[in-house]
């Protein structure tokens, strides 16, 4: 695999993001209950990280939690909070010690006050690392991401602080939960699905798309890297045709 370092050698996808699908499925295999796939899941988080950090990759976006998982029956989504204050408990520490910033984006205010309390003291004592960083999409939808970063344009122009026309794709993305971290340049989806599942929809707009059958709880590096590798084999033209040979 080629590393930063390597500059002769096949380029390394700065920000990977991941729909980390199959939770439930994977627990229904093994004949456990599905909050037992969610920690299972969890669980896999920080090796994806590290593997992230092997190859050379500085970005690490994974979908944890969407708008639409707070229609789950109250049960489920108490676990899942539960689970992401386990989460930061058990790996802060070993997030520290590798050096990955933690950040979150999506709508935080509506986590319950404990677990927010919790992610926002990790994401405090985490933002001076700076080998990678992994950011969690929490209550997130991109359609709400747009619509907000609609609403604040719109509440800039009310203020006379940009004319309308002035208003370019650079406005738009710089009004984004995190304008600062590059588009990522792959996707990742576990489980088999097609679709995006309303993540990331601005971002990905350019992004190569890898599609595993792999549940979430069993992908490992040697995955990762397939997926890297699959990504380093194709042609980013961005809408321009390729040279003649």
């Amino acid at each position: 695999m080629a590393t930063p370092e390597s500059p002769n050698e096949l380029p390394i996808p700065q920000h990977v993001a991941i729909i980390m699908d199959g939770n439930g499925r994977w627990a229904k295999q093994h004949n456990l209950p599905r909050v037992e796939g969610h920690r299972a899941g969890a669980e896999n988080v920080l090796r994806t990280v590290k593997a992230a950090q092997a190859i050379g990759i500085k970005y690490i976006t994974l979908y944890a939690f969407s708008t639409e998982n707070w229609k789950r029956s109250i049960e489920e989504v108490t676990a899942l909070m539960n689970l992401l204050g386990e989460f930061l408990d058990r790996y802060l520490p070993e997030i520290q010690a590798n050096n990955v910033r933690l950040r979150a984006i999506g709508e935080i205010e509506r986590i319950p006050f404990w677990a927010r309390r919790k992610l926002k003291a990790a994401i405090a004592a985490t933002e001076n690392n700076t080998d990678a960083t992994l950011t969690f999409a929490l209550s997130y939808g991109g359609r709400r991401e747009i619509t907000d970063a609609v609403q604040k344009i719109a509440r800039d122009v009310l203020a006379k602080k940009i004319a309308p026309e002035a208003i370019t794709e650079d406005t738009l993305q710089s009004a984004l939960y995190a304008p600062d971290i590059p588009d990522p340049e792959l996707m990742i989806r576990t489980s088999g699905e097609f679709r995006t599942s309303n993540f990331l929809i601005w971002q990905l707009a350019y992004s190569e798309f890898y599609i595993t059958p792999v549940l979430w709880p069993d992908f490992d590096e040697n995955i990762f890297r397939e997926a890297v590798q699959a990504y380093q084999k194709r042609e980013r033209r961005f809408g321009e045709r390729p040279p003649e040979k």
